[in-house]
């Protein structure tokens, strides 16, 4: 039975320079999904979504995702307010990851109060003994407690 709404992946040559729209789920039904500020550029989170999330997402225009840890479907901002809007989707050239071009709606997409979930940076420098160390890149953009009633497991 075909898919309605994504193609059916058929040879490389299709996959990588067709027109179809053919997403490559991997064993557990899941694709990486990478999300955008569509005004900066900035990288603001990365997801995965199965095929129930990526059809909800085109069907509303809004992100949603699959949670492996909940092992649920979320509207990312239902809790928090932060909706991802989504202004373009983009799949790269063997279809098996998703670039959501978003317009963030409220101060950030990290549920730990930051601007983007990429708010540490690797410390690369330098000589080290033991693991590598990490530093803060951004500051907290709003107060996760207060958004999430004290828990952000409910971004």
């Amino acid at each position: 039975m075909s898919d309605p709404l994504f193609g059916e992946r058929g040879s490389r040559e299709q996959v990588e320079r067709g027109l179809v729209f053919a997403p490559k789920f991997d064993a557990e039904g899941l694709i990486p999904a990478i999300a955008v500020c569509v005004d900066s550029g900035e990288v603001v989170m990365q997801a995965y979504m199965n095929r129930d999330a990526l059809a909800k997402t085109v069907e509303t225009g809004e992100a949603h995702y699959w949670s492996r840890s909940r092992g649920a479907l979320w509207h990312k901002g239902a809790t928090s307010g932060h909706v991802q809007k989504v202004k373009e989707l983009r799949v790269d050239c063997d279809q098996d990851c998703l670039l959501l071009k978003v317009e963030v709606l409220g101060p950030g997409s990290c549920h730990l109060g930051y601007p983007s979930c990429f708010h540490r940076a690797v410390v690369l420098e330098g000589g080290r003994e033991g693991p590598l160390a990490l530093r803060f890149a951004e500051e907290r953009s709003y107060d996760p407690d207060a958004v999430y009633g004290g828990g952000p497991d409910k971004a």
